[in-house]
């Protein structure tokens, strides 16, 4: 509906209909414009497997050769050392994992925290968990809705009995009785072993927090480099420095100092990923850094 609205709206301040047009419907709907050998380019969001699949699909068209500007989510994380501001990590954690319901491409999944500070920020994170209303998002004083589906209701819930099982529940929010209909989904967070324990994205309000040892670093960077992804990448320290070095090692479209992991502004800040992330640039130009000096909000 918002897009519907939003192609009215462009075509009324000019844009001809033949020029833009909006085509609801699903999978087959796609695969039928990109097959067409009229389409001259595409700009995909979405899984990895239908990416790979419309990069099939182009390669295999005997036509010139056609763009493809993909962007496929990640496994987001962010790196918290113990100079960090503990307020400060929290609150940009609980925006990155939990605004839109965890459903941006860039949301935080897995926040690596080090040991030192690690208990006080576990429990600082369960009290502003505590403080989430879920419910419906026309309300002000709603902070999570629903998530988008019945499908992706079903895989959350699935993802979190599995987490019950091989995980330490840090906090889960309370649902109100006024979400018992609908695809509502209570907010979690789940203290874990390391980022190979989850299989893949988990495209929701879940985050995943891992304490790490100071002299451990370089392992963190490299269990988040072997997961393929390479999207968005949070730091919080006080340190210059650190910042730098964290950010050199890890292959990652853009990355987020001392603040929150969504702020990328769409026409006027690039962003994009690597790797399993996408091919790269989507809106506005190639993926950068997007930082802030260490005591910046």
């Amino acid at each position: 509906m918002i897009a519907a609205r939003a192609v009215a709206l462009l075509h009324e301040a000019g844009i001809p209909a033949d020029a833009l047009a909006l085509v609801p419907g699903d999978g087959s709907i796609g695969a039928a414009l990109v097959n067409d050998p009229r389409t001259s380019g595409v700009a995909f969001t979405g899984s990895v497997e239908t990416a790979h699949a419309i990069n099939r699909t182009l390669a295999e068209r005997n036509r010139p050769i056609a763009p493809l500007i993909a962007e496929t989510g990640g496994q987001n994380a962010m790196i918290v050392d113990s100079t960090a501001l503990p307020e400060q990590v929290v609150t940009d954690a609980v925006a990155s994992a939990f605004q839109s319901a965890g459903q941006r491409c860039s949301a935080l999944r897995v926040m690596f925290v080090q040991q030192d500070i690690a208990g006080r920020v576990i429990d600082m994170l369960a009290g502003a968990m505590a403080e989430l209303r879920v419910g419906d998002p026309g309300l002000l004083a709603t902070d999570v809705g629903p998530v988008i589906d019945a499908d992706a209701l079903g895989m959350l819930e699935a993802h979190a009995a599995r987490m019950d099982g091989e995980a330490r529940l840090i906090h889960r929010v309370d649902l109100p009785d006024d979400c018992a209909h609908g695809t509502f989904f209570a907010p979690r967070a789940y203290a874990i072993d390391g980022i190979a324990q989850l299989e893949r994205e988990v495209f929701g309000p879940v985050l995943h927090v891992v304490s790490y040892a100071a002299d451990r670093l370089d392992e963190v960077i490299d269990a988040i480099n072997a997961t393929g992804y390479g999207l968005t990448l949070g730091i919080h320290t006080r340190v210059d420095a650190a910042a730098r070095r964290i950010h050199e090692k890890l292959r990652v479209g853009n990355t987020y100092v001392n603040r929150n992991m969504i702020g990328a502004v769409v026409g006027t800040q690039p962003f994009g990923g690597e790797g399993l992330s996408g091919t790269g640039p989507k809106a506005g130009g190639p993926g950068i850094s997007t930082v802030s000096p260490p005591n910046a909000r």
